[in-house]
Parts: structure tokens; C-alpha cells; sequence
């Protein structure tokens, strides 16, 4: 089967900088793909090419085989960015009316609306939404050519906690069409642990993880051991521990940070420490993020239009 993405040897340099070092991977149709990376780590140059946005320096970048540059490529891509401009006096309807027809075969309209929950705003200029609803807008307007690939920049930007669970849910309902891929790009970590297949990690320009969350999580050799301490328990008793490379207080639930949680608790059972519901975890995928790439800063700048860029399908 034909990748929905394959990159080769991609290289891409911006006078003497070099975005993006010999990067190669390729991701599987029917995948749902977290590309995540520190400031100035790649990844927006790195996406950009894969929009046919932007060509390589060298190497090559294929969508379902074919240059993503080209027209018939582009007809099979959703795209949200995370700055884009709607235009005024346009409603909301007729705003997705207008991206309907630059398809051959678009999902409906009542659809659309309705994964967007914007069913009672369908006769309300768009530029009136709220940011929330603009950000979900966004999303049925990337849905309208019903695409075999999505790209997803920072979709949940401007959202409340209710729509953001109802964008992921409407989500969910997506990947699961037969041979749907999204790619998916986010600072909530936790959106791309819960959502994710698999995660590539950019730093520097190179992908230094690549694998499912469980999978990354690992190769930060990191682990982590949780539990409720009894007032006896000091952060000078702690500190007697072996192997025991950071400590997160958090009321009287303390997690520690450690390479051997074996060798931890048994010197936590045989100092009898007063200390109840023990975990051991992997921890969370921005624990492992912190410690592959060794910055707390997973923001980058986006691709980004000051306008709204109408899809060119014909």
C-alpha cells in the first residue's frame, strides 16, 4: 500500500540554516500521527513541505506517491492551520457552501455543521463567532472536501474544555472511515497522548523519537514512581533515597523520578517509610518530551496565512 506521506532524505536549508537534516519517515494511511518538536525543532518547515507549500533543498517529500504540490495530490488534503482569516459578511453556511463546491465529492453540509456543532450558528456571519467557534468552523471547512489526509495545526486553539472533548469525539468518528490519516501537531501533549498512533519527535532540525506513545515514553529512560506520604515523611527523608533523580511535590502526593523503580521501592519497604497507593508509571508524554529533548518549550510557530487560502483543486 502506497504511504499517505513518505519522506526521503529530506533536506532543507534557509541560506546557512538548515530547517530539516536528512529526514526520513513515512506514515501509514489510516494513522493518526502527533509531529512534536521544541521551538525552531523543524517541524513547521517540515509540514509545510508536505503541503506543497514549500519545496525540499534535496531529498524527496510524496504524498500517496505523487507531488504534494500538485492539484490532484491537494484535492485528498484537509488542512487547519493555526492562524487563519474568515472573511466578512460572509454566514457561516454559505462560508462552507463555497469550500463544498471546490470538491468533487464533499461531505454535507448538515454533516459538516453538525461535527462542528455550529448547527444554530449556520445563519450567522462568521467573523462574529466566538474564537472557540471560529477554531471549529475551521475544522468543517478542512472536513468539506472529505479528505483522505487531515492536517491538524493546533486545532483546539481558542477552545473551552466542553468543545474541545466534542472536536476530539468528532475526531475519533472520522479516523475511524477506513484509510483516513491525520497528522497532527499540538502543545497539549495530552491531546496527543490520548489521540495519537504514533509520535515523531523533532529537535535541530532531526526526528529523534519515532514510535507509539508507550514507545517514546521508553526511550526517555525515565520512570516514575507515585504515592501518598504520611506526615513523617520529609523532603530530607527523601533525600536518603537511592536513585532517585528528581521529586514533585504536590500536597502529599509525591511522585519521584527515577532509572530503577525496583531498587526504589524496595529501599522505600525496607525504610518502612509511611507511605500508601504506590504507582509505577512511564509517566506522561511530556515528562518523556522534557527529558529527549531538554527543554519545558514545546510551542512553535505555525504555518500561518494572514488570509484565508482558498483550496485550489482544479
Amino acid at each position: 500500500m502506497t504511504a499517505a506521506i513518505a519522506l526521503n532524505q529530506v533536506v532543507k536549508r534557509f541560506g546557512a540554516v538548515t530547517a530539516v537534516d536528512h529526514v526520513s519517515f513515512e506514515i501509514e494511511q489510516g494513522s493518526i500521527v502527533a509531529l512534536l518538536g521544541p521551538n525552531g525543532a523543524g517541524k513547521t518547515t517540515t509540514i509545510s513541505m508536505m503541503l506543497g507549500l514549500s519545496q525540499p533543498t534535496s531529498g524527496s517529500v510524496l504524498a500517496f506517491g505523487q507531488d504534494p504540490a500538485k492539484r490532484l495530490t491537494r484535492k485528498h488534503y484537509g488542512v487547519m492551520l493555526q492562524q487563519v482569516g474568515l472573511p466578512g459578511k460572509v454566514k457561516v453556511r454559505e462560508l462552507i457552501d463555497l469550500f463544498r463546491s471546490f470538491y468533487d465529492h464533499p461531505l454535507d453540509a448538515e454533516r459538516l455543521l453538525a461535527m462542528a456543532g455550529l448547527e444554530s450558528e449556520a445563519r450567522k456571519e462568521a467573523v462574529k463567532l466566538s474564537g472557540g467557534q471560529q477554531r471549529r468552523l475551521q475544522f468543517a471547512l478542512a472536513m468539506a472536501g472529505n479528505p483522505k489526509l487531515l492536517f491538524l495545526d493546533e486545532p483546539t486553539t481558542g477552545m473551552d474544555v466542553t468543545s474541545r472533548r466534542g472536536f476530539w469525539d468528532s475526531l475519533r468518528e472520522f479516523a475511524r472511515d477506513e484509510q483516513r490519516t491525520i497528522v497532527l501537531t499540538t502543545h497539549h501533549l495530552d491531546e496527543a497522548d490520548a489521540m495519537a498512533d504514533r509520535i515523531l519527535l523533532m529537535q535541530h532540525g532531526r526526528v529523534i523519537a519515532d514510535g507509539s506513545v508507550e514507545d517514546v515514553k521508553r526511550q526517555s529512560g525515565k520512570r516514575y514512581v507515585s504515592f501518598i506520604a504520611g506526615a513523617s515523611v520529609t523532603e530530607e527523608v527523601l533525600a536518603t533515597l537511592p536513585l532517585v533523580d528528581h521529586v514533585e511535590w504536590s500536597g502529599r502526593h509525591v511522585r519521584l523520578t527515577t532509572t530503577d523503580p525496583d531498587t526504589l521501592l524496595r529501599a522505600i519497604i525496607q525504610m518502612d517509610l509511611d507511605v500508601s497507593h504506590f504507582e509505577v508509571s512511564q509517566g506522561r508524554l511530556e515528562d518523556a518530551f522534557v527529558s529527549l529533548t531538554g527543554s519545558e518549550t514545546w510551542m512553535e510557530e505555525a504555518v500561518a496565512h494572514d488570509a484565508m487560502v482558498v483550496p485550489d483543486t482544479h
